[in-house]
């Protein structure tokens, strides 16, 4: 976690000196598994994540492969996709499975996926070994029935640079799985009757809508500061990222000039990322293989939206310098219709909005400090004349964000504790859903003696969410991904001198009123020692 500079010098280093390692032994099993060498050899274990593998209802199934493509510069894949006729569409259950190969050197790269202008799919890849790595990830793609209903083009775009110092092609395929729905598994419950992209800031809505989600892919990347954005420091204070407004970042979305919803973006960290590549070899940090949408419920701004003309719903991320680079913001709009009306009525009731509180606090000194404390608060609700009654609708969202950045001349060492928080209430009638995300961040990063830089971080995604009707609870949820990781290596030096040393550690806890899932992966020299499952 060095400057922008260091950190593109260190990670450039570690990949174009990749051709240097000399092929070492595989690690031996031993009493306990496998043993791991002294020190990081020219492979590792393919990567792999605790996240759990998609539910599946075990009916019959069909395969479609959507994209398959070698990706060596910045043109996309196209191609066109038609839904399996043998498994009808009758789903419960669609899976969405990217399955990847890359060997050589290559920096970690982000790419997306879209069928009918929707984006589907969103991530990133992992750096390869000189050897070469596979990898594959899954995502349940249910609720975008509407565009799987149907034919449609389909585009995918990982931009990537091969040269003689970068060698490593991402080759890789995408698979859709339909699993019917028979016997007693039925279809797929609550999936939207359509899904639009979010185009040219302008949105036209069915005038029989009675629930509207939007869904933003949001994404701080492209290789400059706002792929750090949560290190970055206002004008004046002596870091190498820089923000008037310093590292709270929001993103938010309005409708007609009215803000709509709020949101904290998760701090994602790609598998180049805190200047440590030997971090993320095996176990990559939470979410990057599967970039989640923010999710806003904008249902009590349906009835105005249902006036049959186009509105405007404009997408931005506060704090981010303006005319700088490095969001992306692609958007879905999902919309539910009341099959019992041509136009459903209603209207905006409340609109409570707390002035947006932003401070950070520059201390100079040795260490340099900077104290970030931040927050926001918005509610609103609406109402909606249905065929099935009034229904009242109201959204409640608070983010929070507070953290202590250290740094030392040189910005060594580089340490952050941070903390974001985003607390949903929704109330839809008698039914109150609350979610209460919680995203951590503690780490540090120093070059001491020999230049051995050392990166000692742990991260936090946590959610805990419960649906309540009448004040009696209906469904609980806890989500806890947490990560630990501690490498070491030598800067400045070819890779076969290196001596890179790491241990990683990733568990993986979803449970509640559905079922239990726990995971550990213990990784040592990229090794993987122990795969652990309590559940």
């Amino acid at each position: 976690m060095r400057s922008l500079k260091i950190m593109s010098m260190l990670s450039g280093l570690v990949l174009a000196a990749g051709a240097l390692l000399t092929a070492q032994p595989a690690a031996a099993d031993g009493p306990n598994g496998p043993t791991p060498p002294a020190e990081f050899t020219s492979d590792w274990h393919d990567p792999v994540t605790a996240a759990p593998p998609v539910d599946t209802p075990g009916t019959r199934s069909c395969e479609v492969t959507l994209a398959a493509a070698q990706f060596r510069d910045f043109t996309p894949y196209q191609g066109s996709y038609v839904p399996p006729k043998e498994c009808g569409t009758r789903w419960n259950k669609v899976v969405l499975r990217l399955e990847g190969n890359v060997k050589g050197r290559q920096y970690d790269r982000l790419g997306h996926l879209t069928l009918g202008g929707v984006e589907i799919f969103r991530t990133s890849t992992p750096q390869p070994s000189p050897e070469g790595i596979t990898w594959s990830v899954e995502k349940d793609v249910t609720r975008y029935r509407d565009v799987l209903s149907r034919p449609g083009p389909v585009e995918m775009l990982i931009g990537n640079v091969v040269n003689e110092t970068y060698t490593g092609v991402l080759d890789l395929r995408v698979t859709l799985t339909f699993h019917t729905a028979e016997g007693r598994v039925k279809p797929a419950a609550g999936t939207p009757d359509r899904v639009v992209p979010l185009t040219g800031a302008t949105l036209t809505t069915p005038r029989n809508t009675e629930r509207v989600l939007a869904e933003v892919y949001a994404t701080g990347s492209g290789g400059g500061c706002e792929e750090y954005w949560y290190l970055s420091v206002p004008d004046a204070a002596p870091y190498s990222c820089r923000a008037p407004e310093g590292p709270h970042r929001e993103v938010r979305v309005s409708v007609d000039g009215r803000l709509a919803g709020i949101a904290a973006p998760f701090p994602t960290v790609w598998t180049g990322g805190w200047s440590n590549p030997f971090l993320w070899y095996v176990t990559p940090a939470p979410r990057a293989f599967d970039v989640q949408p923010v999710v806003y419920d904008l249902t009590p701004f349906a009835a105005l939206l249902n006036d049959g003309r186009s509105h405007r719903v404009d997408v931005t991320v506060a704090g981010v310098p303006a005319g700088q680079a490095g969001w992306s913001v692609p958007t879905n709009v999902l919309l539910w219709q009341d099959e019992g009306s041509r136009v459903v009525t209603g209207g905006l009731d409340r609109h409570e909005e707390t002035a947006p509180r932003n401070s950070s606090v520059h201390t100079a000194g040795s260490p340099q400090r900077l104290d970030t404390e931040a927050g926001h608060r918005l509610t609103v609700a609406g109402h909606l004349n249905t065929s099935h009654g009034r229904v009242d609708t109201t959204v409640t969202r608070t983010v929070a964000h507070t953290s202590t950045h250290l740094w030392g001349e040189g910005e060594n060492p580089d340490a952050l504790t941070a903390r974001w928080t985003d607390r949903e209430t929704l109330t839809t009638g008698r039914t109150v859903t609350r979610t209460d995300r919680t995203y951590t961040m503690d780490g540090e990063t120093t070059v001491g003696a020999g230049d051995r830089l050392r990166t000692v971080l742990t991260l936090g995604d946590r959610a805990d969410t419960s649906v309540v009707r009448d004040g009696r609870r209906l469904s609980w949820s806890r989500l806890d991904d947490t990560y630990t990781g501690d490498a070491t290596y030598t800067t400045g030096v070819p890779r076969d001198q290196r001596h890179a040393v790491g241990t990683t550690h990733e568990r993986y806890r979803l449970y509640g009123s559905e079922g239990c899932y726990d995971r550990s992966l213990t990784t040592v020299q990229g090794t993987l020692t122990e795969d652990l499952r309590r559940c």
